[in-house]
């Protein structure tokens, strides 16, 4: 097998390529959300698609929602008075290291679904911050990156691209027919009522919007989520791609359109690499890891 290909060149970020470049401090608004810079370097981002620290913290059980509470208004309405971040730290309720990883998994997941931002409807606010405090300052052109990178895995599974924002709904297999499923799917599937969007169940579970769709995406593929029906006002399109019945989710596709057993589960795209999104409770045995992928 040869090199896995270079994931796509990331796309200017237009204006806050400039602030970036100018080392200024604010926050740059955008449709969807905002991005919160120190000196020309992104400390957090906030969208309305994807949990933030917040959410990710409450839902796992690492911090009460009363804490953070506290420690947004601790912070003040500015910002100024102290990071929200340092005195969650200091309340004993999580360590240093957990609130690093859980903010940069917060931070990627945000700008994947914010970035890049369009030309026009931004605005600036010089030196506004935000509530949590600069827990790690990340660059600009290594933000893109690795947003380029996480798209690539998206696009990889486009073909069923229609659950995206559609209630997931659980798949009747036929009786007899055995599928290998981790443990992240697993935790999908157990939520998934036929109410609940890919969103909903991210924001239920303190996870990661774009891993919760990528994975949605690979259910579907799989057959184990349904797809939604189509209706009149949908663009016409061909027939989706199908695994055969008793297909394993750890099989791939060959380039010949054969799918062969392996011993794990792969993407049918050798050449990209999985993100996995670790849960908040392992942060600090996978800080190392998660810090790599920038």
């Amino acid at each position: 097998m040869g090199l896995p290909a270079p994931p796509p060149p990331p796309e200017s970020a237009g204006v806050l390529d400039r602030l970036a470049a100018d080392r200024v401090t604010g926050a740059l608004h955008g449709p969807g959300g905002c991005v919160y810079l120190l000196d020309g370097a992104v400390y957090c981002v906030e969208c309305s698609a994807a949990p933030g620290v917040d959410v990710r913290l409450t839902a796992a059980g690492r911090v009460p929602a009363r804490l953070v509470q506290e420690a947004q208004q601790a912070a003040g309405a500015d910002g100024t008075r102290t990071d929200g971040g340092r005195f969650l730290v200091g309340a004993g309720r999580l360590t240093l290291g957990e609130l690093e990883i859980c903010h940069l998994a917060a931070l990627l997941d945000a700008a994947f679904f914010l970035l890049p931002l369009p030309p026009d409807g931004t605005s600036f606010t010089p030196g506004a911050t935000h509530w949590l405090g600069p827990v790690q300052r990340i660059g600009v052109e290594a933000l893109l990156r690795a947003t380029a990178r996480r798209r690539a895995l998206l696009d990889a599974w486009q073909s069923w691209a229609a659950v995206d924002t559609a209630p997931v709904t659980v798949a009747r297999p036929d009786r007899g027919r055995n599928h290998v499923t981790t443990w992240q799917q697993r935790r999908l599937l157990a939520r998934a009522d036929g109410r609940r969007t890919p969103q909903d169940i991210a924001r239920l579970l303190g996870q990661s919007a774009f891993l919760t769709l990528l994975e949605t995406r690979r259910l579907a593929a799989a057959g184990l989520v349904q797809m939604p029906r189509r209706t009149a006002g949908d663009p016409p399109g061909g027939a989706l791609p199908r695994r055969r019945p008793g297909a394993h989710l750890d099989e791939h596709a060959s380039g010949d359109g054969a799918e062969r057993p392996t011993a794990s589960w792969h993407l049918p795209v050798p050449e990209l690499e999985t993100t996995p999104e670790p849960d908040v409770d392992l942060l600090v045995r996978l800080r190392t890891a998660l810090e790599e992928n920038l």
